[in-house]
C-alpha cells in the first residue's frame, strides 16, 4: 500500500508559487487575499492560521478581516464591495458557513468572480460545470486533482466513483475528474448496494460527510483511494474511510489528517497568485 501523504505535493507546489510572486515583485505586486471572518470558529481560526502560514511561505500577504458574529447583512455587503473594488486586493474568500441570520445566496450574487478564490459566486461555478479552464474551482477539488497530478495518477479512460454529491466538493470535483477524461459514477449515502458501486471503481474518492462510512467491503486491492472526509471520531479526526479497516488492502490511499486537506491552502494561495497576474494582464491592456 503506497500511503499518499498531502506535504510532498504542498512543497512541490510552494517551489513553483515562490518563482511566481518573484516575478510579480518585479513588477511592484505582492498577491494579497482578503480572508473575512465571521464570528470566532475554533475550525475558522485554525484554518486562518493555515492560510497565513501557507501564504507567507510563498512571500504573498493575507488580510483577516474579523467581523463579530452580530454582523448585519448591508455591513457584510459593503464590506464585500468594498473588497471587490480594491485593486489591491486580488483574492476574497469567505469562511463558511455563515451564520443563519446572514442569506449566503445575496453574497453568491455580490462577490466578484474574478476575486471568488473558492467558486462561491453562481458564475464561477457556471463556468466549472461547463468546463472553462479559466475558472477559480472550489480549493477542495482542485486539491484532489492536484494531489493526483503529483503521484501521476492518470485519469484518463479510469472509472472514477464520486461518493458525494454536495455542491462545494462532490458535483464540482466530478466536473474537474470529466475533463481529464475520467468515467465518473458519482453515488451518495442513499445510492442502493453503496458497496458494490465503489468496489467497480479503479478510483474511489469519498467526500460524503460521513465518517468511516467507507468499509473494506467497498475496496478492492487494485484500488487508489482518496477521502476527502473530515469528521470528528470522539476526540480524533478522521475521514469518510475507515483507515484501518481499508489500507491494508488497496493499492494507494490518502490519510486524514495528512492529506487532501493539507492541500487546500496550496489551491487557495494558487488562485491568488493567477488573480494577481491576470490584474497585471487586465491593466496592461
Amino acid at each position: 500500500m503506497q500511503e499518499l501523504k498531502g506535504m510532498p505535493v504542498v512543497k512541490s507546489l510552494t517551489e513553483g508559487f515562490l518563482t511566481e510572486t518573484e516575478t510579480l515583485l518585479k513588477s511592484n505586486v505582492i498577491p494579497k487575499l482578503s480572508v473575512i471572518r465571521i464570528g470566532e470558529r475554533d475550525d475558522d481560526l485554525a484554518y486562518e492560521r493555515g492560510i497565513i502560514k501557507r501564504f507567507q511561505a510563498a512571500n504573498a500577504y493575507v488580510d483577516v478581516i474579523a467581523l463579530p458574529i452580530n454582523v448585519t447583512q448591508e455591513n457584510l455587503e459593503k464590506t464585500i464591495i468594498h473588497l471587490n473594488n480594491d485593486k489591491s486586493v486580488h483574492g476574497i474568500l469567505i469562511f463558511r458557513p455563515l451564520p443563519k441570520s446572514l442569506s449566503e445566496d445575496r453574497i453568491k450574487n455580490i462577490i466578484a468572480p474574478e476575486k471568488d478564490m473558492d467558486c462561491m459566486s453562481m458564475k464561477n461555478i457556471a463556468q466549472v460545470f461547463a468546463g472553462d479552464s479559466g475558472a477559480y474551482p472550489p480549493c477542495t477539488p482542485q486539491a484532489v486533482i492536484e494531489l493526483l497530478d503529483y503521484y501521476n495518477i492518470d485519469l484518463t479512460g479510469k472509472k472514477v466513483t464520486v461518493v458525494g454529491r454536495s455542491l462545494v466538493v462532490g458535483k464540482p470535483l466530478s466536473m474537474l475528474l470529466l475533463t481529464r477524461n475520467a468515467t465518473v459514477t458519482i453515488c451518495h449515502t442513499k445510492t442502493v448496494n453503496l458497496a458494490e458501486e465503489c468496489k467497480k471503481a479503479d478510483i474511489l474518492i469519498a467526500c460524503a460527510g460521513a465518517a468511516k462510512m467507507i468499509k473494506n467491503n467497498y475496496v478492492h486491492s487494485d484500488q487508489i483511494v482518496i477521502d476527502v472526509g473530515i469528521n470528528m471520531d470522539g476526540d480524533k479526526l478522521c475521514g469518510d474511510v475507515d483507515y484501518e479497516d481499508t489500507a491494508d488492502i488497496v493499492k494507494a490511499i490518502t490519510p486524514v489528517p495528512g492529506g487532501v486537506g493539507t492541500v487546500t491552502t496550496s489551491v487557495l494561495l494558487k488562485h491568488t497568485i493567477q488573480s494577481a497576474k491576470r490584474a497585471i494582464k487586465f491593466e496592461s491592456k
